[in-house]
């Protein structure tokens, strides 16, 4: 009986020291255009990544002055249905704004 149940705490207690490696995480960056509007990138960037308008008026005006802002870092997935959502919602609204991920 004591055989036994050692050695199934001793495999719990390898599991637990085993380390969990964290996610990549990718930044998803809104392009610059001529065509899209600076409150339609504002409204892209409250509704599907969350900002306030404050900190989505930043980021459109980095994206108006250098030609890109980061909208925000997620893992691969998340960042990826980002992208697909945003130029959904572009296309739709028929704005060429186009986003891309890179590793953050």
């Amino acid at each position: 009986m004591g055989d036994s149940s050692t050695k199934e705490l001793e495999r719990i207690i390898v599991e637990d020291d085993e380390q969990t490696e964290e996610p990549p995480m990718y930044r998803v960056v809104l392009l610059n255009d001529d065509y899209t509007t600076m409150e339609f990138v504002v409204m892209i960037l409250e509704t599907v990544f969350n900002k306030t308008t404050e900190e989505a008026t930043q980021v459109m005006l980095s994206v108006h002055n250098s030609g890109a802002g980061t909208a925000g870092v997620f893992t691969k997935e998340i960042a990826e249905t980002k992208v697909e959502i945003v130029h959904q919602i572009a296309r739709q609204n028929e704005y060429p704004l186009k986003c891309i991920m890179e590793p953050a």
